[in-house]
This record gives structure tokens, C-alpha cells and sequence, in this order.
């Protein structure tokens, strides 16, 4: 392990300690943490730097450095902060599927909040303890299926990505097949001009209308929670 991922892991995993050691009492990590989460909201991620952090709370950017010692640790702190406790699913009936359902909607609602998470969650990296509860949530859910453990972490990983790569364009780059938006009405046109080259996707951005103005999130959803469905199907049968 090298030196910054050491870094990252302390003060991810102490951070109780570490605030009750070196916290005063108008700064602390956590403190720290949500003004940065507050200026990534609102601008972007590319606007938080610890100058800027520091700024805003009214601190030297040296203050900083008694907290965290860089900006990978604050970007860990913060990805852990921002995504909070993970949902609570026990207590939803129905079984596996209304459970992973659930699961959809927080994480959607959370990345959502905090429209920066899906493109900095990404990569080998080190995860705080809230981060990796939003895992282990996901796969307490198919807990009593016949899948194998292989086959449940897949699943979960294939639900991660599948919220990311649907999540709105401002979140995650991605873009959306609808009639809204600049980007939209120019491709449009483009359609409308060079059509017979591409004539199976015009006939149907003629007739999407908005009916995948969620980027085909419910749609994808529903697939993959029918494979899996499939394949538990066909493992209990055998």
C-alpha cells in the first residue's frame, strides 16, 4: 500500500478519533467534509480545492492540513460523507426484488442530491465504511437466493452500473434520446438532414417522444432484475 492510499485509509476509517483528538471547536472534519460536499453541488467537483474549502469556512488552507493532508483524502471524505448510512431493507416485503427496487430508488435519490458522486465513484480506490455498507446492503438482499456469491456480487455490481450510466446527463455525462435539451434538438436536425444515412434511428427518434426521459433507467432495471429472476428461476428448478 502506498503512501497516499495509506493516507486515504486513516482518515477514512478514524474519523471519530481523529476528530475528537484534533477537532476545535469551530473546525472539524466533518465540518471540513459537508462544505466541500456544499461547493461540489452547487459548482461541480472541479470547484472544490482545499484554497476554496478553506475559504469558505473562513480558515487558512493550512488549517486544512490537521484534518486532511491532501485532496484525495478529502475527496475520500467526502464521497463518504455524501453518501450516508445505506438504506435500511430488511423491513421491505416481497422478498429479493422489491428489496434491490428499494436499493434503486436511495441510490438514485442520493446520487441525485449529490449529482458529483457517479463520475468520482468510480476506479480502484479505497471506500469508507458508509460507502461499502451501500454494497453490503445490496447483497444482504439476495442473501436467501440459490444465486452463488460470485453470481450476487456480480449482480450488485451490475446494479451500480447500471443507476450510473442512466443517471441525468448533468450527473454522469451520459445523453438521453429525448426531444428536451440543446444537444437533443441539434442531433435532431442532423437527423432530419442526413436521415437516410441512419434510417432505423430516425424512424425511431421519430416515435420516442419522451418515453425515455429517464434514460431508459426503468427499462434496464426491470431487464436486469428479470434476468436475475431467470436465473434463479432455472437454479432452483435444477
Amino acid at each position: 500500500m502506498g503512501t497516499d492510499e495509506a493516507g486515504v485509509l486513516g482518515v477514512l476509517w478514524s474519523r471519530e478519533e481523529q476528530t475528537v483528538r484534533k477537532a476545535r471547536p469551530a473546525l472539524s472534519l466533518d465540518l471540513i467534509a459537508r462544505s466541500a460536499i456544499e461547493i461540489a453541488d452547487a459548482e461541480g467537483i472541479a470547484a472544490v480545492s482545499m484554497q476554496r474549502v478553506a475559504g469558505d469556512l473562513g480558515f487558512t488552507k493550512m488549517s486544512l492540513y490537521r484534518y486532511v493532508a491532501n485532496k484525495a483524502e478529502l475527496m475520500a471524505v467526502m464521497i463518504d460523507t455524501a453518501v450516508g448510512e445505506p438504506p435500511e431493507l430488511d423491513g421491505v416485503p416481497g422478498g429479493w426484488r422489491p428489496k434491490l427496487e428499494r436499493f434503486a430508488e436511495q441510490l438514485t435519490a442520493t446520487w441525485e442530491r449529490h449529482p458529483w458522486l457517479p463520475s468520482v465513484t468510480t476506479g480502484n480506490r479505497m471506500m469508507g465504511p458508509n460507502e461499502i455498507g451501500w454494497i453490503d446492503t445490496a447483497i444482504r438482499a439476495l442473501a436467501d437466493t440459490c444465486l452463488t456469491a460470485g453470481e450476487r456480487m456480480a449482480a450488485v455490481f451490475l446494479l451500480f452500473a447500471h443507476i450510473r450510466n442512466t443517471q441525468s446527463t448533468a450527473a454522469a455525462g451520459t445523453q438521453p434520446w429525448t426531444t428536451e435539451g440543446s444537444v437533443a434538438v441539434a442531433i435532431g436536425e442532423l437527423m432530419a438532414r442526413h436521415g437516410e444515412r441512419f434510417p432505423d434511428l430516425t424512424r425511431v427518434m421519430a416515435e420516442i417522444g419522451d418515453s425515455l426521459a429517464d434514460n431508459g433507467r426503468r427499462f434496464g432495471l426491470d431487464c436486469i432484475l428479470d434476468g436475475i429472476a431467470c436465473r434463479i428461476a432455472q437454479r432452483e428448478r435444477s
